[in-house]
């Protein structure tokens, strides 16, 4: 792949990313990783690859968390730490560490798309 293509398919990634469709994105960014691990691409488009792919998974994380939690917040005040992360290993086959699953849940809460607090290992809402 040529340069041009390889920028050509950064930005239908970051189209995709900004149409939500976050799966489609990571498929695409993971195929040009395996491209810059095979070919020498300069710093910047590499650079441009690896934050658009950490973006986009975060972003998708983001996405389930939200759906996730406003569904259980309709019928509980709280929710563990633990058990949403359970929710998301078995139903996404996403595997977050704690810590990385709070700054997903602090992110949220920043944008202005989330309302709780997080106390201890719990969400509150």
């Amino acid at each position: 792949m040529n340069i041009e293509e390889f920028i050509k398919q950064l930005n239908k990634a970051q189209d995709l990313m900004s149409q939500e469709k976050y799966k489609e994105a990571i498929v695409l960014l993971e195929e040009l990783k395996e491209i810059d691990k095979e070919t020498n691409l300069n710093y910047n488009l590499t650079h441009r690859l690896y934050q658009l792919s950490s973006n986009c998974q975060s972003l998708y994380n983001q996405k389930i968390i939200l759906m996730h939690i406003n569904e259980i917040s309709k019928n509980s005040t709280s929710l563990t730490l633990q058990k949403l992360n359970q929710i998301l290993k078995d139903e996404f086959k996403i595997n977050l560490e704690e810590k990385i699953l709070v700054r997903e849940i602090e992110l949220l809460i920043l944008r202005g798309l989330l309302s709780c607090r997080i106390e201890d290992n719990k969400i509150l809402f």
